[in-house]
């Protein structure tokens, strides 16, 4: 595939960050119970509330597509792995800027550079030396609009 575009990666980033949250929780060997399994009755649960519904795990082409998909996080400054994976998992911007102590703006445009970055090397091309985040952002846009 060599068409990639930053909403297919933040689709498939976010898609990976669902998958992870999805995965069952890691256990400790040897725990059990040697209690028998106890059988509730209609009875038992007249009055109490429902207890909340959960997505289904992941399937393994899902899971697959999340292993493809983290290394693409290495490709990138820790600073702009973290507002990246931060937003795919469904975080609002505000805990974000709060959290690596950018404006709105910049912590923005991290974002769009990481997620360029990440489609720039998708696609083939080797990572632009010397090159700043607003000239790879206007370089990605003027590639996609002379493909359109």
């Amino acid at each position: 595939m060599n068409d990639w575009t930053p909403e297919i990666v933040e689709a498939r980033l976010v898609e990976a960050a669902s998958v992870l949250r999805r995965l069952p929780r890691e256990r400790g060997q040897g725990y059990f119970s040697t209690w028998p399994q106890t059988f509730v009755e209609f009875s038992d649960l007249v009055g109490q509330t429902p207890e909340p519904m959960r997505l289904p795990p992941p399937s393994a082409a899902a899971i697959s597509r999340m292993d493809a998909a983290l290394p693409w996080l290495l490709w990138l400054a820790p600073l702009d792995a973290k507002i990246v994976w931060r937003r795919a998992s469904g975080e609002r911007w505000k805990s974000i800027c709060w959290s690596v102590g950018l404006a709105r703006a910049a912590a923005h445009e991290h974002w769009l550079y990481g997620l360029c970055l990440i489609v720039w090397r998708l696609n083939g091309r080797a990572e632009p030396k010397g090159v700043g985040r607003r000239e790879l952002i206007g370089r990605l846009r003027a590639v996609r609009e002379r493909q359109a």
